[in-house]
């Protein structure tokens, strides 16, 4: 695919027309307050995984609604004194996988939470382990519409949610420090990254990769790629939903999120990705609070972005932050 959206000078510049609601921040206020009433009930379970550099944990937690979700902590061997702290979320329909598909982050002496995301884990890679328990309205296959007729109900509410409460998990760990958190992931993992960037106030840096779940008006008319399609495909059966759906959105929108970003970030952006289109990833980049911000642009990819480039580039910029 070739260049298809806005020029670089013209995405350096642009600025979403989405809305923030006025309730956006009493309606993420009171969501969190409700998880909080539930015991974070943190388990860490010791994995035999035949590695000899790392130790792992199976770890459990309450998420939203208290239901449990799983993940996997990552340590160095044999650390004994608290470690900076990496926390990464995955993209869409993946799961947690394996701990030896997680050796990047332990390997730089840090610990490395991965959380599951509730209801996938079965799309690709090595599988999810923790159900979505939550039923809700008519919804087209997959996840961008389910519960989409009201904020309350959406699916990312629970997902965002469950994220918030993984950073505060991994936290918990007496060789976790807080005080060095940071958040990262890809796509959709992006997309929660920068929720939790802005509703968990004390990280001290947030790395997006090619952010899914951002500028949601251009987004879904912009490209016909899964996974925002299926909102188009959802409005074509249930004419005349447009605007409550959009309302829905703007709960979850990463332009949003961006708005309140409270620490450094390192962002990247694919120029030829139909998948989250560079301008929708650009919007979210411009809206970012924080001074401190920089994002890492590759002119001939597609959704892979940068890959293992793009890794090399976070692992030199967490250095002064984590």
């Amino acid at each position: 695919m070739a260049l298809f959206d806005l020029p670089l000078d013209e995405l350096r510049e642009y600025r979403s027309a989405s809305t923030a609601p006025g309730d956006f921040d009493a309606f993420w206020a009171e969501t969190l307050a409700q998880a909080r009433e539930y015991d974070l009930d943190v388990r860490f379970e010791p994995v035999d995984t035949g590695l000899s550099t790392v130790e792992v944990f199976d770890v459990t937690f309450a998420g939203f609604g208290g239901h449990p979700v799983k993940g996997w902590l990552t340590l160095p061997a044999g650390a004994d004194a608290p470690l900076a702290l990496v926390v990464e979320f995955i993209g869409y329909g993946g799961g947690r996988g394996l701990p030896h598909e997680h050796l990047l982050w332990a390997s730089t002496g840090r610990a490395h939470f991965v959380m599951d995301t509730r209801g996938q884990g079965s799309a690709w890679g090595a599988g999810g382990s923790t159900p979505d328990p939550v039923g809700g309205a008519p919804a087209y296959p997959g996840f961008m519409t389910r519960g989409i007729d009201a904020p309350e109900n959406y699916y990312y509410r629970r997902v965002f949610t469950d994220a918030v409460r993984a950073v505060e998990a991994a936290r918990t760990h007496p060789l976790t420090d807080a005080s060095r958190t940071v958040a990262v992931g890809s796509s959709q993992g992006g997309g929660i990254a920068l929720a939790v960037g802005a509703l968990v106030p004390d990280l001290a840096g947030v790395a997006p990769d090619v952010p899914f779940l951002c500028d949601f008006p251009r987004a879904t008319t912009l490209t016909d790629r899964q996974p925002y399609r299926e909102i188009g495909l959802y409005l074509r059966t249930h004419r005349g939903r447009t605007e409550e759906t959009m309302r829905t959105l703007s709960y979850f929108d990463g332009v949003h999120f961006a708005a309140r970003g409270r620490a450094p970030a390192l962002f990247s952006a694919a120029l030829e990705d139909e998948t989250c289109p560079p301008s929708t990833v650009f919007a979210a980049f411009n809206a970012w609070a924080h001074e401190d911000k920089r994002i890492e642009v590759y002119e001939f990819n597609d959704h892979e972005g940068g890959g293992a480039y793009q890794e090399r580039v976070k692992l030199r910029w967490m250095r002064a932050y984590a």
